[in-house]
């Protein structure tokens, strides 16, 4: 059974840091390309970071200069380090894992952290 467990959301004042961890089991997690959405209230789910399995990185314009994605593939976890929050940057942050031939069947979620920025 695959399992995305994400971890290290919670309330943070605007211009604080906060580091995301999602853990997968199941999967060979190496060979997945990784990525980490969010959704906020009334709004579409978005890509924020993504990092393929060669290490290629993708931001949204919303987030670069201030969110960074890393993957330990020995402890079968990806980070999303968030800094500089925003009040806009609030919002429930899901774990993804797509599995490089792009199989539906083999793209997998998180529940979800819930990320709160306010002062």
């Amino acid at each position: 059974q695959v399992q995305l467990v994400e971890s290290g959301g919670g309330l943070v004042q605007p211009g604080e840091s906060l580091r995301l961890s999602c853990a997968g089991t199941g999967i060979n997690f190496r060979l997945y390309h990784m990525a980490w959405y969010r959704q906020a209230p009334g709004k579409q789910r978005e890509l924020v970071a993504s990092l393929s399995n060669s290490g290629n990185t993708n931001y949204a314009d919303s987030v670069k200069g201030r969110a960074t994605i890393s993957r330990d593939n020995a402890k079968n976890t990806v980070i999303l380090q968030m800094n500089s929050l925003k009040p806009e940057d609030t919002a429930v942050y899901y774990c993804n894992a797509q599995h490089p031939s792009g199989v539906l069947a083999y793209n997998y979620w998180g529940l979800g952290t819930q990320v709160t920025v306010s002062s």
